[in-house]
This record gives C-alpha cells, sequence and structure tokens, in this order.
C-alpha cells in the first residue's frame, strides 16, 4: 500500500493554490467560492411557518385544491412532495385523495346544515336539533356541534389532532381543520392553540428530511435536508450531530455502531468483565471478592474462607501448599473458557476504548489552540515579513480538528467491524484478518500524520526567522493535504471494502465531506412567489409568538398572508 507519511526532510512543494485546494477557513472567503452552497437550512420558529407554506403552496397550486387539503395530504405522505407527485402519476388522483381521506366536493358548503330552516337528528346523541346546531363535513356526514367539539377534544387530548377522521362508522375522512378550531376554540381556548401548534410542528414530526436540533438545552431550532438523510449537520446553535440517529457525529460509525458503542461505553458491561475476570464469589454471602495477597486461601469480610482456585469453601487451616482438607486438582474447562473468554474481551474492548478516548482528549485539548493561534498569527503579522498571509495556519488546524475527530470514531468502527457482535456471520476468520490488516494500514497512516501535523501547529512560529516560518507553512499545507487525502481514501475503504461487501447486513455511513461537517443555512422567511410573500413580522404573529391572544392561535391561510410594507 501506498505511503503517504512524510520525512523530516522530504516535504511535497507545491503552489499554495493546488495545496491549500479543498482547504476551508472562516477568514479565508476565497477558499469557500469554489463550494456550492449549503443544502441543509436552518428552520427557526420565525421561519417554521414560512417552510410549511412553501409545501403548501406547492401543492395546492399542482391539485387546485384549499390549504386545508394540501396539509392533510402532506401529513398523510409525511411531508414528502415528490412522494406525493409520484402516487398522483401512478394512480391517479381519486386514489391520491382517498388514502389521505381528503373529500373534496365541489359547490357544496361544509361546516352548515342543508337548510337552514330545518331539524336534523344527530345520530350520536339521538336529539332532535336546529340546522344551526348541526354541522357537516365534506363528507357528507353531519352531527350536532356538541358531539363534534367533544370528538375533537379527545382526539387532541390524545394526540391525534394532525389527522382527526370523521365520526361517522367507516368514514375514512379528514375533518376540516377550520371547523376544528372554530368548534373547539369557542369552549377550550388552549385546545385550539394546541391543534393548531400540533399542525404546524406536523412539518417537523411528520418529516423524514426535517428534524429537531438535539441540543441541550434545546436551542429550539430545526434542521431541513435536501438530497439525502444520511448526512451529518451543524446547527446555527453550533451542535454538530447525526442527521439520520441525532446523536453526535459519528462517522466512519455506522448508526448502530455507535449506538451499540455508547451503551457498551455507558452501562455495566465492563465492571461486569473486570470482575469476572478479577475476583471470585464467595460461596456464601455471593459478593465478589478481591485477591490482595499470595495466599490461595482467601477470606470474605462475612467470615467465610474458600479456595481462590476453584472458589469452593473451605476452613482456615492450610499449610504452605494446601489448604486442610481440600483438593481442587481437576481441571474444569467450561469455567476456564469461561474466563479466558472475558479476560479476552475485556482486553479488546480496553485496547479500542483507550484509543478512541486518547483521540477524543486530544480532540479537546487541541480546540483550545484556536485562541493561541489568533495570538501568534497577530504577532507575526506585526514583523516585517515576505509572508502577509497566514491563512495556512488556521486551514491547518481545521484540518487537524476534522481529522482528529474521524481518527476517533474509527475505533468504534473497528471494534464491531472486526469483532463478533455485529459481523460474526459475514466474514470467515482469515477474511476478517485481510480486511483488518488493510483498514489498520490506513488508519495507521492518518495516525502518524495528524500526530505530525498536530506537532508542527505546536511549534511557536511567531519567534521564528522569516525562513524557518516558510519551511513550518510547506510543511503545514503539505501534512494538511495528505491528511485530506487519507481520511478519503479511509470512508472508500469503509463504504466500498468493507461495509460494501456485507451479504446480511446493510450498514451505512455519512459521507466524507472534505471541508468538514456542512453548516446548515438559516432559511430566508419571506419567500419570492407570485402569489404571496410574507415576512418575520407576519409570520411570527401567525406563530402566535406576539404575545398578544385577541384571537385563537391561527396558522393563518396563504392566500391572506402578505409582506406587509415595513
Amino acid at each position: 500500500m501506498e505511503d503517504y507519511s512524510i520525512g523530516d526532510e522530504d516535504y511535497i512543494y507545491s503552489s499554495d493554490q493546488d495545496s491549500l485546494d479543498g482547504l476551508d477557513d472562516e477568514d479565508s472567503h476565497y477558499l469557500w467560492d469554489t463550494f456550492k452552497s449549503p443544502t441543509s437550512k436552518v428552520i427557526t420558529k420565525e421561519s417554521l411557518l414560512a417552510a410549511q407554506r412553501e409545501d403548501l403552496r406547492r401543492v395546492m397550486e399542482m391539485l387546485s385544491i384549499k390549504e386545508h387539503h394540501a396539509r392533510t395530504l402532506l401529513i398523510h405522505y409525511r411531508w414528502d412532495v415528490e412522494k406525493l407527485l409520484a402516487v398522483l402519476v401512478e394512480k391517479g388522483k381519486t386514489y391520491l385523495f382517498s388514502s389521505a381521506g381528503v373529500s373534496v366536493v365541489e359547490g357544496e358548503d361544509t361546516g352548515t346544515s342543508l337548510s337552514l330552516s330545518s331539524t336534523s337528528m344527530c345520530d350520536i346523541c339521538i336529539e332532535e336539533l336546529p340546522a344551526d346546531k348541526m354541522t357537516k363535513m365534506e363528507c357528507g356526514h353531519g352531527f350536532c356541534n356538541d358531539c363534534w367539539t367533544e370528538h375533537f377534544v379527545v382526539k387532541i387530548n390524545e394526540g391525534q389532532s394532525k389527522r382527526i377522521r370523521c365520526m361517522a362508522h367507516n368514514c375514512n375522512a379528514i375533518c376540516d381543520e377550520a371547523i376544528v378550531r372554530n368548534l373547539v376554540g369557542k369552549r377550550h381556548f388552549d385546545l385550539a392553540e394546541k391543534y393548531d401548534r400540533f399542525l404546524l410542528e406536523s412539518y417537523i414530526e411528520d418529516n423524514m428530511m426535517v428534524k429537531w436540533c438535539p441540543s441541550i438545552p434545546h436551542c429550539g431550532n430545526a434542521i431541513r435536508v435536501e438530497d439525502d438523510a444520511l448526512c451529518e449537520v451543524e446547527c446555527s446553535c453550533g451542535m454538530q450531530f447525526c442527521f439520520s440517529c441525532l446523536s453526535e457525529a459519528h462517522s466512519p460509525c455506522s448508526c448502530m455502531m455507535w449506538e451499540l458503542w455508547e451503551k457498551k461505553c455507558q452501562d455495566a458491561s465492563e465492571t461486569v468483565n473486570w470482575i469476572t475476570v478479577y475476583t471470585k464469589p464467595c460461596p456464601k454471602c455471593h459478593k465478589p471478592v478481591e485477591k490482595n495477597g499470595g495466599c490461595n486461601l482467601v477470606s470474605c469480610i462475612c467470615g467465610q474462607a474458600f479456595c481462590w482456585l476453584c472458589g469452593g469453601a473451605t476452613g482456615r487451616e492450610h499449610t504452605w501448599s494446601t489448604i486442610a482438607g481440600h483438593s481442587c486438582g481437576s481441571y474444569k474447562e467450561d469455567l476456564e473458557k469461561k474466563t479466558e473468554r472475558a479476560k479476552r474481551d475485556l482486553h479488546r474492548y480496553t485496547h479500542y476504548h483507550n484509543r478512541f478516548k486518547a483521540h477524543k482528549d486530544s480532540y479537546k485539548l487541541e480546540s483550545k489552540l484556536r485562541e493561541t493561534m489568533v495570538k501568534k498569527i497577530s504577532i507575526s503579522e506585526e514583523k516585517e515579513s515576505m509572508l502577509i498571509d497566514f491563512s495556512w495556519v488556521t486551514n491547518g488546524l481545521y484540518r487537524l480538528f476534522r481529522s482528529r475527530r474521524i481518527l476517533s470514531y474509527s475505533y468504534p468502527f473497528a471494534f464491531y467491524m472486526f469483532g463478533e457482535e455485529i459481523f460474526m456471520d459475514e466474514m470467515i476468520k482469515e477474511e476478517r484478518q485481510i480486511r483488518q490488516n488493510l483498514f489498520e494500514d490506513q488508519q495507521q497512516q492518518l495516525e502518524a500524520n495528524v500526530e505530525k501535523l498536530s506537532m508542527i501547529l505546536e511549534e511557536p512560529f511567531d519567534t521564528y526567522a522569516a525562513d524557518k516560518v516558510m519551511e513550518i507553512r510547506l510543511q503545514v499545507i503539505n501534512l494538511s493535504t495528505i491528511t485530506d487525502m487519507l481520511c478519503k481514501k479511509m470512508y472508500e475503504c469503509i463504504e466500498n471494502e468493507l461495509l460494501g461487501s456485507l451479504q446480511c447486513t446493510s450498514h451505512n455511513i455519512a459521507p466524507y465531506m472534505s471541508k468538514g461537517i456542512e453548516k446548515a443555512s438559516k432559511l430566508d422567511i419571506c419567500l419570492n412567489s407570485e402569489t404571496s410573500t410574507f415576512t418575520d413580522k407576519s409570520v411570527v404573529s401567525d406563530c402566535g409568538t406576539s404575545g398578544k391572544h385577541d384571537q385563537p392561535f391561527s396558522l393563518g391561510s396563504i392566500e391572506d398572508s402578505g409582506c406587509p410594507s415595513q
């Protein structure tokens, strides 16, 4: 395998632009120009309604339907407009509507009785009531307002308010949200607000491409991704997480591997292993006893004496070689195998965990270099030097951070990839060993170059002469390029040679991003649309966050939402 490590004297000299290709820095804007804009968006409380209306408007214009019908369709199809379109093309509008519980009746009013002068019987409470006390839904079923209200209240309290079905037997139709809001709001103002909040938040709760930021305490933001849900993103609050499982960013570990690793690190499984290896249970009180001397006759705190070799209860009399009245020379294979297996598993876990934690600790310590680097750059810029641009320092620092993080999480990946917990039936022993050697070779090369980059960045270059600074600069540039290339090759090895060759189990990892985890950009609140536009002010008011509640909390309508003059 090609060796990408470099020696003290052997550097790869190249132009700044070629060497810095793929690196980034917040202060080096020219490096960002070649990258496409972020595809993930931050949705705040203020922009949530705007994000929802964007999809609602598309469906309304495409199918020529009302807003509440569009929302019912989108909730049913989990706000996946592309899936909705696919069902429309493949199975037609009739199936699309009926499967989602949408009843579109042309030219017939809902929410009122057939005749204002008539009376009707409610089939729920069996009472004859005037028409103004009855309400009919679009599906054609009508009941009294009291029964409708109680039905709505129960469903809202049960958390089913996003899809409240008609009360009629075997009717799949979803009730008009305006009728629900009107009837509930007359008696239960707080439930009407709760109902609207559920409808609004369904854009996040039911949307496969939108999830809440898992920050603690919660920042109140949600993240929307455009392309692939299997990715890692950074919220505007600074939280970096895996969009698929909402854990901390953990690639190149798969979500299942990271979940198992976290559990293994947090629970008492390794403590149990340690107890199995280094203690013996007392035959009387069954508490674990640790041996602290050379004699094989040990005593528990309960007073029971027993043999350390076999764990059997004994008396206290013994000579230099034997315990009186006790003999345990026979070999017990099962017990021996169990102990040896526990020792081996504990040693293996300790090996990977120690290296995982060591790189995590290094990452935390190296993160403190940022402030030190700013001071060093400031001192260096004040000197008369041939160097006027020190972006290579911060670029190298960010490359170090990203490579160190990847290196850290590569150890939990290796623990499960080459262990027996997940892939025992996927590979024979010889095949597993070949793949492990291939991966560890790449891992060790990355580790060596990351350590070199860390060591060079800690050099006090602000005190060096210009020639020495130029030498350090070239080392940082080349090491940054090499670590980027090694990270990319490691991901390719994992995706193609390791996980890609599995037959029975499907494991996927977030793709490698050379410029680091993507920072989600803020979603624009004002939509550029011919039909409707609205501003932050109108959205906040619609979301009920203005502090004034003259009317029940309402999502508002797209037709009425406009951008007032500021």
